[in-house]
C-alpha cells in the first residue's frame, strides 16, 4: 500500500505549484473560500449561532423574571351582588325597615348595587420570580451545551463534504486543462506533418490519398480540442459553484499536474486511529449524549422544584375614569385633608412544587428514552461495520487506481514513442501514412486513458482520506 502510494506521488501531482499572479487560487485557497461562502458552509455556521443563543437563553431561565403591569379601567354599568334577607333580625346589607318597604319576604334573594367597589379602577404592579431549585434546569444547561457542541459536529461533518466536492471539481479541472494543453500539441504536430505531406504530394512524392487521410484525423482533432475546450469550461462552472464564486467573475487557478512535484501524503498508522476520527461518528457521540441527558431530565423532574416571588405594586379606585388621574388636593376636604390616591401593597412567598403521582407517564417516558438510547447504540455498531467497509474499500480502489495508473502511464508513454517512430518512417519514406494515423489513433486513446486513470487516481485518494476522517482539518 504505501509504495503504490509513493508512486503515485512520485508518478502525479495533485501537489498545486503556486503562480504568482495576483488573484489566483490554489486548492488551499479554493477550500478555504468555499468554506467561508458556500451556502451550506454559512447555514452550518448559523446553526452554531442559533445552539450558543439557546444555550444563552437556557442560562436566562435561571436568572430573576421580572414583569410588570398597568392598567386602568371604568365600568359604566357594574354588576350586581346578591344577598337574602332573613325576616326578624334584618340582615347586614337590608334592614326590616327596608324589606317592608320593598315588600320583601323572609328568604327573598336581592340583587343590590355593588357599594365595595367604584366604577373606576387602577392598578400598578411589579412581579418578580427567582427559581432556587430546578432539576430540569440544570440538566437543560447541560443539554444546551451538548446542543451546541452537536452543531459544531454537523458543521465540521459539512465541511468535510465541501472540501471534497471541491477538491473533485478542481482536480477535474486541472484534468480538463492538462487535456486540452496536450490536443493542441497533438493538432500541431499533426498539422505540420499534414503540411508536410501535402508538400510531398505536390512535388510528386506522396499520394493525395495520404494528404486527405492526415487533413479528415486533423478536423476529428479539431472537433474534440472544442469538446475539451467546452469540457474545460464547464469544469470551471462547476468549480465555481461549488465554491459559490461569481460565475460572471473571472477564477484563474494556479495549479498544474506536475510529476516531479508530487508529494507523499502520510496515512495515520492503525493503533493512532479510531472511529471518532469519522466527522459522522463525532455526530453520533454528540446524540448519544445528548439522548442520556433526556433520560437524566426525565428523572429531575420528578423532583421538586422551589422559588421565591414577590409583587409589589399600586391601586386605587374613583366614581369616575377622571379621578383615577386626579391629585390628592383634587379631593382634600374644607379641613384639607384627602385620601391618598394610590395606595401600596406587596407580597412576598416561596412556591414548591411537586408531581408527586402522574398516572405513571413518567415512567413510561423514562422506558422510552432508554430505548431511544438503545438505537443510538445499536447505531455505533452499525456505524463502526460500515466505516471499517468504507476504509477496506476505499483502500482496494485506490491500490486499483494506482495499478491502473502505472499501465496506463506506460501506455501513453509507449503510444508515443510509436507515433515519433510511425512519422519518422514516413518521411524518410519506409512508412506508410495510414501507419501514422493508426499510430495517432492509439496516442490520443492511451492519453485519454491515462488521464482516466490519472483523475481516478486522485479520486481514490481523496476517498480513503475521507473514510480514514483525514480529508478535512477541524481545528
Amino acid at each position: 500500500m504505501k509504495g503504490k502510494l509513493t508512486l503515485l506521488f512520485l508518478m502525479l501531482s495533485t501537489w498545486l505549484v503556486a503562480q504568482e499572479t495576483s488573484g489566483s487560487f490554489t486548492l488551499d485557497d479554493c477550500v478555504e473560500y468555499a468554506l467561508k461562502n458556500s451556502v451550506d458552509a454559512k447555514n452550518a455556521l448559523l446553526d452554531e449561532q442559533i445552539a450558543t443563543a439557546r444555550v444563552k437563553e437556557t442560562v436566562g431561565i435561571g436568572l430573576p423574571q421580572v414583569s410588570g403591569s398597568v392598567s386602568v379601567q371604568q365600568s359604566p354599568t357594574q354588576p350586581r351582588f346578591f344577598t337574602q334577607y332573613t325576616a326578624g333580625g334584618g340582615s347586614f346589607f337590608i334592614t326590616d325597615e327596608q324589606a317592608s318597604q320593598m315588600g320583601l319576604s323572609d328568604g327573598d334573594v336581592v340583587a343590590l348595587r355593588n357599594i365595595f367597589q367604584l366604577k373606576g379602577a387602577g392598578d400598578a404592579n411589579l412581579s418578580i420570580n427567582q427559581m432556587i431549585f430546578n432539576g430540569s434546569y440544570f440538566v437543560g444547561l447541560q443539554a444546551s451545551k451538548a446542543y451546541k457542541e452537536l452543531s459544531v459536529k454537523n458543521s465540521n461533518q459539512t465541511s468535510e463534504d465541501i472540501v471534497m466536492s471541491v477538491s473533485k471539481a478542481y482536480y477535474n479541472l486541472l484534468i480538463a486543462r492538462e487535456q486540452l494543453s496536450l490536443v493542441n500539441a497533438n493538432l500541431n504536430r499533426l498539422d505540420t506533418l499534414y503540411r508536410n505531406t501535402l508538400a510531398m504530394y505536390e512535388n510528386g512524392f506522396a499520394e493525395k490519398i495520404d494528404a486527405d487521410r492526415l487533413k479528415v484525423t486533423l478536423n476529428n482533432l479539431k472537433v474534440n480540442r472544442e469538446n475539451i475546450e467546452n469540457l474545460n469550461d464547464l469544469s470551471m462552472r462547476l468549480l465555481k459553484f461549488q465554491m459559490n464564486f461569481p460565475f460572471d467573475e473571472e477564477l484563474t487557478i494556479a495549479g498544474s499536474l506536475e510529476d516531479e512535484a508530487m508529494q507523499k501524503v502520510e496515512l495515520p498508522e492503525a493503533e493512532n486511529w479510531d472511529y471518532s476520527s469519522r466527522p459522522d461518528y463525532q455526530v453520533l457521540q454528540a446524540n448519544y449524549e445528548l439522548q442520556k441527558l433526556n433520560i437524566k431530565n426525565k428523572y429531575a423532574e420528578a423532583i421538586p422544584m422551589i422559588s421565591a416571588f414577590a409583587n409589589l405594586g399600586y391601586s386605587t379606585q374613583s366614581p369616575n375614569f377622571g379621578g383615577l388621574f386626579a391629585t390628592k388636593t383634587d379631593f382634600e376636604d374644607q379641613n384639607g385633608v384627602g385620601p391618598d390616591k394610590w395606595y401600596g401593597y406587596s407580597t412576598l412567598g416561596l412556591s414548591l412544587k411537586w408531581n408527586m403521582f402522574t398516572g405513571l407517564q413518567r415512567n413510561y417516558q423514562i422506558q422510552q428514552e432508554k430505548l431511544s438510547l438503545s438505537k443510538i447504540e445499536n447505531g455505533f455498531e452499525v456505524l463502526e461495520r460500515s466505516i471499517e467497509l468504507d476504509i477496506k474499500r476505499a483502500q482496494d480502489n485506490l491500490d486499483n487506481a494506482l495499478s491502473r495508473l502505472e499501465v496506463q502511464k506506460e501506455n501513453a508513454e509507449l503510444a508515443e514513442y510509436i507515433f515519433n517512430i510511425s512519422q519518422i518512417k514516413y518521411q524518410e519514406g519506409v512508412g506508410s501514412n495510414l501507419e501514422v494515423i493508426e499510430a495517432d489513433t492509439s496516442l490520443k486513446e492511451a492519453q485519454t486513458n491515462y488521464f482516466s486513470a490519472l483523475y481516478d487516481a486522485i479520486i481514490a485518494q481523496l476517498e480513503l482520506k475521507k473514510a480514514l476522517g483525514i480529508l478535512y482539518n477541524q481545528q
